[in-house]
């Protein structure tokens, strides 16, 4: 076993990143102010206006939050799969780095780190003001990952 233990610290200070993140209240996370004082976004409303959907028992489109509140929830949730797709890819290289496994094997288990982690970070929103856990969001995290898994996959075959 190799013992550079260093690269333990991309995975650890990501998950520290997503940690105090998530202990931020929405009001100081919220976009929308920043959004409707830099950028006009009306534009895009007669070519999304007709998206409308339920998540965590709110409807999203552009009549219920505004043009701002519609474009900030994708942007808050493409942050979920982005924030995870990254922690896969960093558990992989720690992985890689520290033990002698094969490398579907450093796969599969950087891909169970990563869920359980974006579980505990719902967990964990529970307890924060003005924040609810909730599976989609869990859902969200682990299609990030598992589309990293797809890329790395994918760049192994090629190699060989």
């Amino acid at each position: 076993m190799q013992k550079n233990y260093f690269y333990w610290l991309l995975p650890t200070t990501w998950m520290a990143i997503i940690f105090l993140s998530s202990s931020t209240p929405y009001e100081k996370q919220d976009i929308k102010p920043f959004l409707s004082s830099k950028l006009d976004f009306s534009f895009l409303e007669p070519y999304f206006s007709w998206i409308s959907f339920h998540y965590h028992h709110s409807e999203v489109s552009m009549d219920a939050l505004g043009v701002n509140g519609f474009i900030e929830f994708f942007i808050r949730k493409g942050a979920h799969f982005g924030t995870f797709f990254v922690l896969m890819f960093l558990f992989c290289i720690a992985f890689q780095k520290t033990v002698k496994w094969q490398v579907q094997k450093i796969i599969v288990i950087s891909f169970l780190c990563t869920i359980a982690y974006a579980i505990l970070d719902e967990i964990h929103q529970g307890f924060t003001p003005n924040r609810t856990p909730y599976v989609g969001d869990v859902l969200i995290d682990g299609i990030g990952a598992f589309t990293a898994c797809l890329i790395l996959m994918f760049w192994i075959k090629r190699k060989k």
